[in-house]
């Protein structure tokens, strides 16, 4: 390295972090939700969606899969569980054994593995019981799932096992947690936020508070 030329390491395993993370789902004409392909050293998809031929976008990346990695159970989100199962002979993990075709359970605070960094499993309900956020300090990424979204959004709450109050509650549990200068938070619906999303969480939170 010359003399006087300092790399910002950060800011490196940033961009190599989002090289890895792909959303399947991206043009997409059909309800479902975000499917993001997180390669690496542990290629998982973080959740399903639904309607479109996600076996196929997701062999058109990698050869295989170690694993998905729900971050609930709507239907948006799972329609292509079975596929995806049946399609790379993996097992589902989520917040609820319970819930048919999950078959491994994440618990609150659980480390779990996405790509080549450790995510730490956050257990948010309010939008429905069995929500689950994933958080990497080291990659400066937040999961979202359908707790929040871009510009102030945050996840419906007149669905069955939905509750605003408990939904708050998990917004500033997760403002707490992640690092003001996080680099991504990618969401259950709509566009990625690479653009200071630690402030679109905290607008979130305070939308929430206003309806």
């Amino acid at each position: 390295m010359e003399r006087g030329v300092r790399v910002d390491t950060h800011k490196s395993i940033a961009c190599v972090t989002a090289a890895m993370i792909t959303n399947l789902a991206t043009g997409v004409q059909a309800f479902t939700s975000n499917v993001f392909l997180v390669d690496g050293d542990r290629p998982v998809i973080v959740d399903t969606g639904a309607n479109f031929d996600v076996v196929d976008a997701v062999r058109s990346h990698v050869d295989d899969l170690d694993a998905i990695i729900l971050t609930h159970t709507h239907r948006d989100h799972v329609g292509n569980l079975e596929a995806v199962k049946d399609a790379f002979g993996v097992d589902a993990w989520g917040y609820d054994t319970a819930i048919d075709g999950v078959d491994h359970a994440i618990a609150d605070e659980e480390t779990v593995r996405l790509g080549d960094h450790e995510y730490v499993a956050l257990h948010t309900p309010g939008h429905k019981n069995d929500h689950l956020c994933f958080y990497s300090a080291d990659a400066d990424v937040l999961f979202a799932g359908d707790l929040v979204f871009q510009n102030g959004s945050f996840g419906r709450t007149d669905l069955a096992e939905g509750d605003r109050d408990t939904l708050i509650e998990s917004i500033d549990r997760v403002l707490e947690r992640i690092d003001p200068d996080l680099e991504a938070m990618h969401t259950g619906h709509g566009p990625s936020v690479t653009n200071d999303p630690y402030d679109h969480v905290e607008l979130s939170a305070q939308m929430a508070r206003q309806m």
